[in-house]
């Protein structure tokens, strides 16, 4: 049985360092302070993990730091950045940030919306080292944090061999989890391991994540993942090895300090990863934070089980959506005052093969969203914040979106009448079709949202219609072919008057 939970020793150990240091000064602080390391289980995989947790890292802010440990994996690995929820689904706190990553779930099945952990469903959506702990018990399984609500919770740690939970002591503790980490790592045999620091949030609370002192916190931390590769590349049998190195955050932090909220600098999160079939140098649009834990499976050979229900992808695995072939081509703001100038996100210029048709479209308001528009997260959710634009968490990259809200910002007349139309795709011979795509619907009003299915070139029968909201969710519409039919398209038409949004991504369709 896995041997959970430290010992005595430990903690005794941690207090006293923390204390010690607090009395000498960071600079001082010798590393025979640390605990000794906790005996492990000996590792059965050549495939490896390292996860390592920068808590409140703000992903611009890397830029501003020297981080040569960060940037060297950046260049060498797969660096995807994405924005967080907000409020109602979830504060960008720590809690359900963590939570995100550990479960490879958005907080609407995790169960996390602050830092009460309130709600917590880890039961069905376990860590990912609770389930590498159940599907594979073999291997050699390693926690380390000092943030101790990640163990108390059972956020984090729970499935591990050993871990090590020290208190909040940020400036102290993460020295004393690197020293011990990298003695683990040179002496021992781990498969998997989570890493956690602390003081980039703990700076950034105290002097705000546009200071000096922030981008400082970041060196250090980017100094200790240093010393973890270089411990990693120290083994005896590191040649025979294929390890993958993770580093994720769980939320930003606004430039004067402090999260929580909805801005789009505490809404700031990456996933960067190095490792074997990981491409170096790529900058995926459509990451998200829950793709950590889908990552680390994907890494050690590990297929998840459609029960699991996990909302990530492996990051290695490019987008084949037809809506994100569009970001290079997207613009910046034409009537919206709100977005940054810099910020290119959208287009009303459909994919090949998709067409809109407005001939039914109201004239004037802003010209962003009149009619079916393709944008991005940061592009869309920055047009006005707090009206649940945050909350389109399981659209990735460049996604539809009809937003009558918007719309009729601007002097407008006659109604939002607007319909995106898919290619024809080839039925003959199936006897059904199946659309699989991710929608987010607000409903208010008279408006309305139709799903309709077009045989032939024929008349637009009508497969599903929307009368309540949808928060960004995965729908699946089966829909019988008729005799004869062998060609189909789908049709998305919303109707409105400065009502809400419909959000659609992902779109696929398969016959059988």
């Amino acid at each position: 049985m896995p041997i959970t939970g430290i010992s005595r020793r430990t903690v005794l150990a941690a207090a006293g360092a923390t204390a010690a240091v607090a009395a000498t000064g960071l600079a001082t602080a010798p590393a025979a302070l640390a605990a000794a390391a906790p005996t492990l289980p000996d590792g059965t995989s050549k495939d490896k993990v390292l996860v390592v947790g920068m808590d409140g890292l703000r992903h611009d802010r890397i830029d501003a730091a020297k981080a040569p440990h960060l940037k060297s994996l950046m260049a060498n690995g797969t660096y995807g950045r994405s924005l967080l929820y907000a409020n109602p689904m979830a504060a960008t706190s720590s809690g359900p940030g963590w939570s995100t990553i550990s479960t490879g779930v958005w907080p609407d099945k995790h169960g996390v919306k602050d830092n009460t952990f309130s709600g917590k469903n880890y039961g069905q959506y376990p860590g990912f080292l609770a389930r590498l702990n159940q599907v594979r018990p073999e291997l050699s399984l390693f926690a380390a944090v000092d943030w101790p609500e990640l163990d108390t919770h059972g956020t984090v740690t729970p499935g591990a061999d050993a871990k090590l939970v020290y208190n909040n002591n940020y400036v102290v503790n993460d020295l004393v989890i690197t020293d011990i980490t990298e003695d683990v790592l040179r002496n021992q045999n781990p498969d998997v391991l989570f890493v956690y620091f602390g003081e980039t949030d703990e700076i950034g609370h105290n002097h705000g994540a546009a200071s000096p002192k922030y981008t400082d916190a970041i060196d250090v931390q980017d100094g200790y993942l240093g010393r973890l590769l270089t411990a990693i590349k120290a083994r005896p049998a590191y040649a025979t090895e294929r390890w993958t190195v993770i580093v994720t955050t769980d939320h930003g932090h606004t430039d004067g300090g402090g999260h929580g909220g909805s801005s789009i600098e505490e809404r700031r999160t990456f996933v960067l990863a190095q490792g074997p079939g990981i491409a170096a140098g790529a900058r995926p649009i459509d990451t998200r934070l829950v793709d950590v834990a889908a990552t680390v499976f994907r890494q050690l050979g590990i297929t998840p089980a459609a029960s699991w229900g996990l909302d990530g992808k492996p990051i290695q695995d490019r987008s084949t959506d037809p809506f994100d072939s569009l970001y290079g081509s997207l613009t910046g703001r034409v009537d919206e005052t709100g977005i940054p100038a810099g910020i290119l996100g959208f287009t009303r210029t459909a994919p090949s093969g998709w067409s809109v048709i407005n001939t039914a479209m109201g004239t004037g308001g802003m010209t962003e969203w009149r009619g079916w528009s393709f944008a991005t997260d940061e592009f869309w959710s920055r047009s006005q914040r707090d009206q649940s634009r945050e909350l389109n968490v399981r659209a990735r990259g460049v996604f539809a979106v009809a937003d009558s809200d918007e719309w009729a910002d601007k002097t407008f007349s006659g109604t939002y009448d607007s319909t995106l139309v898919t290619p024809a795709y080839g039925v003959a011979g199936a006897t059904r079709v199946t659309l699989d795509f991710t929608t987010f619907y607000r409903q208010e009003g008279s408006q309305s949202a139709q799903v309709q299915a077009v045989f032939n070139g024929g008349t637009p029968t009508v497969v599903k219609n929307y009368t309540a909201d949808v928060i960004s969710q995965p729908q699946s519409l089966a829909v019988p072919v008729p005799a004869g039919a062998s060609t189909v398209s789908f049709r998305f038409r919303y109707t409105g008057s400065n009502n809400w949004y419909w959000v659609i991504d992902g779109v696929k369709v398969t016959t059988s």
